[in-house]
């Protein structure tokens, strides 16, 4: 069976990230890319132009002064580049601190491109050129790692920063909005089986009825709707990234009865998964 590649970091570095600076002139941005996920996470910052990402099925464009990340569950890959020019930083999950994950991993949907103001890009490009300095420099010194991971980290932190001051409702440590966090992991941990509002009400200590209503509070969506979002996403990149056939798929995702699982997939992407393979073939 043909699966979705992931790209893994320890093939690259046993330093635990990989920072990169890129420009027009770099052949690597002009080569073809295959969709495929990665085990850890890739942050972009952009100092010109522009590049344009698919990202779990969505087109993402990320435009000079703008920072943006990608998680490793996601199913992306590069469609092209107009003069981009910057940073691209790829991160074990193992240095990313708990509190600093659930801010990237908040969204319910795919993350958006951050707007930085300029005096944020001078701090984020003066930070990623001394982390690339020392990522090269330091390579022989015994303190290699805890140099660039201590650096790795500010960066993460001016990162988690940037993104949570630009909540969605403007109130970061309410009581909805960090339910909401703590729903969104949950979900991403579980969703292939636990399946029911009243399963992740009970592993969250509150009731299926506040749960609900705190969710679509932030968001706008019920619990039930963010469910099939985060189940039938993942239908949606195994169909269109992989080989696999319907029935592989509904087992991969908890469904022993793969014909309900056809039907709730035709009921929440409006036709069955066959048919969307065929309409977004890539042939």
């Amino acid at each position: 069976m043909k699966s979705i590649p992931v790209d893994q970091l320890q093939n690259k570095t046993s330093a635990g990230l990989q920072i990169k600076v890129f420009g027009p002139g770099d052949r690597q941005q002009y080569e073809r890319e295959i969709a495929h996920r990665d085990d850890h996470y890739i942050f972009f910052v952009l100092t010109n132009g522009s590049g344009q990402l698919m990202v779990d099925l969505q087109d993402i464009v990320v435009v000079a002064g703008q920072l943006y990340y990608i998680l490793p569950s996601q199913v992306h890959y590069r469609i092209k580049t107009d003069g981009a020019e910057g940073w691209f930083l790829a991160v074990d999950t193992s240095i990313i601190a708990p509190d600093l994950k659930a801010v990237f991993e908040n969204v319910l949907n795919v993350q958006l491109p951050l707007t930085l103001k300029d005096y944020e890009l001078k701090q984020y490009s003066k930070l990623l050129t001394l982390l690339h300095e020392e990522f090269i420099a330091r390579q022989h010194d015994e303190y290699y790692r805890l140099v660039i991971h201590a650096l790795a980290q500010s960066f993460l932190a001016m990162a988690a920063s940037s993104y949570q001051s630009v909540d969605i409702i403007g109130s970061k440590h309410t009581r909805p909005v960090e339910l909401v966090r703590q729903f969104k992991i949950l979900l991403g941990a579980h969703s292939h089986i636990v399946k029911s509002p009243s399963a992740y009400a009970s592993r969250l200590n509150v009731s299926t009825g506040y749960l609900n209503e705190a969710v679509k509070k932030v968001t706008g969506s019920t619990v039930s709707y963010w469910i099939q979002q985060e189940i039938f996403s993942e239908a949606k990149r195994l169909l269109f990234y992989s080989d696999a056939d319907v029935k592989e798929i509904a087992h991969k995702l908890g469904y022993s009865d793969y014909a309900y699982f056809i039907r709730l997939f035709r009921k929440a992407a409006g036709v069955s998964p066959l048919k969307f393979r065929m309409l977004n073939s890539k042939a």
